[in-house]
This record gives structure tokens, sequence and C-alpha cells, in this order.
């Protein structure tokens, strides 16, 4: 073993109110102790708590120890628990701080390299003042003064030693270790490793916890097809008026086509040609809001909606700018989604290339997917 990390649950936590333990409340679905405990997956975890709470604390498969009367009390506990297993580094954090990230970890230990100690901190950048009866009775200067966080690291053997020579009372490791003539770094810490204190900060540490889970994924769309023989082009599900049709092994709908590859695109799950392979001949003339239709329905299969999509269309002529409306409306009923999600434009290549000889037309498409 080298590092080990104690996690400090056995206090009452009474400010934030509830039946239970701030620790033992629920957040987003699971308790608190269970999202502090994921981010040191993998590690070795001594977790201290009260008495009362072993029942709820054996559900979570890590090594007990029950605690005392103070914070450092029942921080020396599990110092002395973790005492000849070989441990070199120990991180001690509080339960009640669910969002540590392994990347601040990884500081403090990298921290360890150069210092019996370290800790994370965001330095004060609001105004500090001194109240009385309600009233601003005084002002503090706020530089050289930090917030402190957990975890907090130390070299194992010299934070032991600084908590049996330490009287008892202190606020945090920090302060033991001072007082044991340590020195200690101070890492910059993260805004979002809050501690729940107030009934407020569970809701703000459940919107944290929203974005971190939260999967958006974006896929690109290219095609092409050439004029050829015929009155009319399909676009985007719309059929325009045209001196020349389109070539294709389907409908030869440039847009719909380009945006059905860009959400397989933003699945991972290759183009139309892997699940409608043009060899097929079940699949020659076909509606392209067949092939728009599977792509929707396995991004919502595999539980993603659509965010929102943008298609361009490429082309001297037809004139899209009459149509945009139109195909903007088909396109999201064939998705199942509200029209501000769904962006039809175009543009020409300036009289260059194919596209500028009227050759044919072009289309590109972006999609957004997020997780549900």
């Amino acid at each position: 073993m080298d590092t080990a990390v104690i996690i400090v649950a056995a206090g009452r936590g009474s400010r934030v109110g509830g039946a239970l333990p701030k620790q033992w409340q629920m957040l987003a679905g699971k308790p608190v102790l269970a999202h502090t405990l994921a981010a040191f997956a993998g590690m070795s975890v001594v977790l201290v708590i009260h008495p009362e709470d072993r029942p709820m604390a054996e559900t979570l498969g890590v090594r007990l120890v029950e605690g005392g009367a103070t914070r450092d009390a029942s921080v020396l506990a599990g110092l002395r628990a973790l005492a000849g297993t070989g441990a070199t580094r120990v991180l001690i954090h509080d339960g009640a701080r669910p969002l540590v990230s392994r990347v601040l970890v990884d500081r403090l230990l990298q921290a360890l390299e150069d210092h019996p100690g370290a800790a994370p901190a965001l330095a004060v950048t609001d105004a500090l003042w001194r109240g009385n009866a309600g009233l601003v009775s005084g002002t503090v200067d706020r530089a050289g003064l930090y917030r402190a966080q957990t975890p907090q690291a130390f070299r194992f053997d010299a934070i032991l030693a600084a908590h049996l020579a330490h009287p008892g009372g202190a606020l945090d490791d920090v302060e033991v270790a001072r007082a044991a003539g340590l020195d200690v770094a101070i890492v910059e810490g993260e805004e979002n490793n809050l501690k729940l204190t107030y009934p407020g900060d569970f809701a703000r540490a459940e919107a944290v916890l929203k974005g971190q889970s939260m999967d958006v994924r974006m896929g690109n769309g290219y095609d092409v097809h050439a004029f050829c023989e015929g009155d009319h082009v399909w676009l985007c599900g719309v059929k325009v008026p045209h001196g020349k049709g389109l070539l294709g092994h389907s409908d030869a709908d440039v847009g719909m086509h380009a945006l059905t590859d860009a959400i397989y695109g933003a699945l991972a799950e290759g183009d139309i040609g892997r699940h409608f392979p043009p060899s097929d001949p079940q699949w020659k003339g076909a509606a392209s809001h067949i092939f728009l239709g599977h792509a929707i329905g396995l991004a919502t299969a595999r539980g993603y909606r659509l965010a929102n999509c943008d298609v361009t269309l490429v082309c001297e002529r037809p004139k899209i700018g009459p149509h945009a409306l139109a195909m903007q409306t088909e396109l999201a009923r064939i998705m199942g989604v509200e029209t501000d999600r769904v962006s039809v434009k175009a543009t020409t290549s300036e009289r260059l290339g194919f596209t500028g000889r009227e050759e044919g037309i072009a289309a590109l498409a972006t999609a957004t997917l997020v997780k549900t």
C-alpha cells in the first residue's frame, strides 16, 4: 500500500436539517457518502463513522472505524487503523464533500513530492466584513486569505505523529500539522468541491452532478448528388420544382441524407450505407424520411434526444429561401422535435466547382444529441 484515504463521516450535521445526518441523506438518488467514495474508487479507504450509523455504513463495502467526539479524534482513529498497513501517504477528507475530483487528488499527491503536507484552498475574492448586532462593524483585509477545502494530504508518519502530539480541538488537519512544525503547501482547490452544510447546498450539488453526467454528442454529415433529367428535386423532405432532378439510388434527398449521416455520426454508427446498403434493391427509390426516421429512432432507443441540427444546402439553383421554412417544418415533423431545434439554410459556391457549374447539389449537416 502507498496512498490511503480517511473519510471522516462521524458528525451529526444538524444545520442541514432532515431526519438523517447529512452524509447519509440522498443526493441525486444515492447517499452523499456513496458519491464521496466514488471519487476515491480503487484506493484503500477507511471510513470513520458514528457508532449509530454502522448498519448503513456496512452497505458501502469499505473498512469502517468508529470515530470520536471531535473531528480530530475521529481522524486519529482513522490514522491508528492505518498504522502498520504500509501507507506512506494519506488523504484526509470530509464525507460531506461529495464532489471532489480525481484531478484535485492528483495535484495534492504531486505536491507531497516536495512537502510533508498539501491542502486545497481557494483565494478569498469577496470583501470581508466584521459584524455586530446585524450591522457592519469593520472590514478585514482579504490579502493572503484562503477558503480551506479537503482532502488534505500528508506523509503518513508525519501526520500520525502530529495528531498523537496534539492536545485536540483543531479545526482541520492543517492546523494539527502546522502545530507540529510541518510545512503545508497550498494547492489550487475547486469551486465545485463544496461542503454540504445548509439545505441549499444539496440543490447546488445536484446541479453540479447533473452537469458532470451530461453526455453530449455531435456528428457531421456531408452528401452530394448530381443533377439528371427531371422536373423536381426532393430537398429536406420537400418537393421543389426545378428543371432537373437529382440522381441517386433513393429519392436523392441530399439534405436529408447529410442530416441522417450527422445523427449516425454522433452515435458512432457509420453512415446511411451501413444501415441501408445501396446494393440492396429494396431501397431503390426509397423516400429518405425512412433513413432519417431510422437514425432518430436509434438515437431515442439509446437514450438521446436531438438538441439541435443545422443543414446547409450548397447550390446555385433552385433557390432555397422560399422553401426553407417548409423544409424546417418537415424535418422537425419526421424527427418529432420542435421546429426551433432545426435549421435549414443555403449558400452558393460563387459559381465555383461542380455546384457553381450547376452540375449538382451538396449538403452539410451537424447534429447535437444529448443523453436524457
